[in-house]
């Protein structure tokens, strides 16, 4: 009798996790940070690189605009890939579709280092370069929405928005290795003559380093996400039958207008996203007259054999902000570290306040920000001063970024039930990366143009997608309270 009163008065352990909360994290940041990193190598190779190596056309804009439209065809593979690992996400469980997405996009960027150049096989290298960078989208098409699974799947109540900003950390994490990278190739291989140019060697092999150092990053990245077990939400949903054979097909008929709402839900920050990381490159570091630009140019044209026209030159020269190419990157890589520390502060807020209400006032200040452009990031006759309004909108820039970007890892997969929320989450954010991503860049190099070297038109566009993406959320429900748990989906295992 003492034996079993005892017994009942000892109890039970729970059962622990299937996923413990440092696998959980780790697993989504490790991730989306390696995938991200790809992602930075290839944007400052297309800014820094590419339009001499792969596009020589012998027209700056026209080469620049040709490596842009490359980065740019990436995003159009982007919604093929969140079909594909989506439906694999939704139908065989989150794991392995993380696995395979990190293995597509690591094998990719390896081999882009590895490439022949314009000089070597001719419009055969762009053509090359153009499939591994379809590769690329593709694979980040299918990564994104795994990771935000696998933290918010896992979050404990109350916490799901600040589980959801570990793998949007990834974005700001994979930026600075990615930058830090290339500028310790940049710093070890100088140009004899001027800094500000980069050298034979670099040209020849040394932007090659931060490609093939991707290996070494997804060898850890699989390390991590080979020890996950499947989320405990989506066995349920298993165990209920209601897991779809085409869950595509079910998100498009079904659940069409979540996916409208989230994809212009994240319009204003894909904007934001790629105007401050590509377009602020290009335009930071290009030069402020003529004359500097004219003689970079000329020696780049030498140096690659080509004849230098420097009337066309000038005919169709608009001018930047003349910073160095280093100079410029570290000023970027502090804002990023703005970015990372706001996506981090956006999580509990998010989960306080509501992610709708909080990203309706970022969107508001997103669309004032758009109207500074030209007060910010214009030369003056004090480079100092321009260095330090500059820096000053690079902070601001990438604050909103991070309170802009961090809730978005909660509020796209609440949008939907658990047997389409890869699928539809996936189609939302990678459709708008299309509209917002990958003619961004090239928009804004038509806008700069335009303007004549003053970007208040590329500020301006930026107001208009924040305009659009306030109106989605106007008209979006507030997702803090959705439950998992009851939030499985509807139907039958193998119907629509």
């Amino acid at each position: 009798m003492t034996q079993t009163a005892d017994s009942a008065a000892v109890p039970t352990p729970a059962p622990a996790p299937a996923n413990p909360r440092s696998r959980v994290i780790t697993a989504s940041l490790v991730g989306t940070t390696i995938e991200f990193y790809d992602f930075y190598v290839y944007a400052t190779a297309s800014v820094l690189v590419f339009p001499l190596l792969f596009f020589p056309t012998g027209n700056d804009t026209t080469s620049l605009l040709a490596s842009f439209g490359v980065f740019g065809a990436a995003m159009v593979a982007r919604p093929l890939g969140a079909v594909i690992f989506g439906h694999f996400g939704d139908r065989f469980g989150r794991k392995a579709t993380l696995v395979a997405s990190l293995l597509t996009m690591g094998i990719a960027t390896f081999l882009i280092g590895c490439l022949p150049t314009f000089n070597d096989i001719g419009w055969w290298a762009a053509l090359l370069l153009l499939v591994l960078r379809l590769a690329q989208g593709f694979a980040l098409g299918g990564e994104w929405s795994g990771a935000a699974l696998v933290a918010t799947e896992n979050a404990p109540k109350g916490k799901r928005a600040w589980y959801g900003t570990f793998p949007q950390l990834g974005a700001p994490l994979g930026f600075i290795i990615a930058n830090s990278v290339f500028l310790t190739i940049y710093f070890l291989l100088p140009h004899p003559e001027d800094p500000a140019l980069r050298s034979d060697a670099f040209l020849a092999w040394g932007w090659r380093v931060p490609f093939l150092f991707s290996a070494v990053m997804v060898i850890i990245g699989l390390w991590v996400r080979l020890r996950l077990v499947e989320s405990g939400t989506f066995v349920k949903a298993e165990q209920k039958g209601v897991i779809r054979r085409f869950p595509v097909g079910t998100v498009l008929r079904r659940y069409w207008r979540q996916a409208i709402l989230g994809t212009f839900i994240m319009l204003a920050t894909y904007v934001l996203f790629y105007l401050m990381t590509q377009f602020t490159l290009s335009y930071g570091t290009k030069p402020a007259d003529l004359e500097t630009a004219s003689a970079a140019a000329r020696a780049a044209a030498e140096s690659s054999g080509r004849v230098f026209d420097e009337a066309a030159f000038a005919a169709q020269f608009y001018p930047g902000l003349g910073f160095g190419y280093t100079d410029f990157v570290i000023m970027q890589i502090i804002g990023v570290v703005f970015f990372g520390i706001f996506t981090l502060l956006s999580g509990p807020i998010a989960d306080s306040i509501g992610r709708r209400t909080l990203l309706m006032w970022i969107t508001g200040l997103i669309i004032v920000f758009g109207l500074s452009f030209s007060i910010f990031l214009l030369p003056s006759a004090d480079p100092k001063f321009t260095g330090a309004l500059t820096q000053a909108f690079l902070i601001l820039g990438f604050m909103l970024m991070g309170w802009s970007f961090g809730p978005m890892g909660a509020v796209l997969p609440e949008l939907f039930p658990t047997n389409v929320r890869y699928s539809g989450s996936a189609i939302a954010y990678n459709v708008s990366s299309i509209l917002g991503a990958a003619v961004a860049p090239i928009i804004a190099v038509a806008l700069w143009q335009l303007g004549g070297g003053n970007p208040w038109l590329v500020g301006l566009y930026l107001s208009a997608m924040g305009v659009l993406t306030f109106i989605a959320l106007a008209l979006a429900p507030e997702t803090k309270n959705v439950d998992y748990d009851e939030d499985l989906g509807v139907g039958a295992t193998g119907s629509l």
